[in-house]
């Protein structure tokens, strides 16, 4: 199942921030991001405005997929984190699940190591709320099953009227 098929409820998300709002203040993070493995932002943290989130995502993911890429060849299902560490800034990037990735920005107030625990409880303990959404069923009510054919003729016959 693919992460644009669960449909995470309003309370769902709230848990979801609060997760990410934990993890940024124990970690000292400026910015998280949840990622689906595309690269589409689904939660977001401490973001500024000036930060491309979208980009950032698209790009983390593909250095994520290239990353799983390479481990294959190594005889590993997958590395699950990524470090990349700049002058300024540094990203930790890691496996939330199949498919979606934690991805963390930070500077010299933390270290990595900070950073890497943090992630990992907070990968846990957002795995499994999305489990929890997968385990939903998704079609919920009268609105959320399709029309029948009879519904649909009643439907363009009032609105031809």
């Amino acid at each position: 199942m693919r992460v644009h098929d669960i449909v995470i409820h309003e309370a769902d998300a709230v848990r979801i921030d609060a997760v990410l709002g934990r993890f940024l203040a124990d970690s000292g993070c400026a910015a998280v991001l949840l990622i689906d493995r595309s690269g589409q932002p689904l939660a977001e943290t401490g973001v500024s405005r000036t930060l491309d989130t979208g980009s950032i995502g698209a790009l983390a993911a593909g250095a994520f997929s290239a990353t799983a890429a390479l481990a294959r060849l190594l005889g590993e299902s997958e590395f699950s984190v990524l470090f990349h560490e700049g002058v300024r800034e540094s990203m930790h990037v890691s496996t939330v699940d199949d498919d979606t990735i934690l991805l963390a920005i930070f500077d010299e107030r933390t270290t990595v190591g900070m950073v890497r625990l943090f992630a990992r409880e907070a990968s846990t303990s957002i795995g499994g709320i999305l489990e929890e959404t997968r385990k939903r069923p998704r079609r919920v009510g009268v609105l959320a099953a399709p029309l029948t054919a009879e519904e649909m003729r009643r439907a363009s016959d009032h609105h031809t009227a």
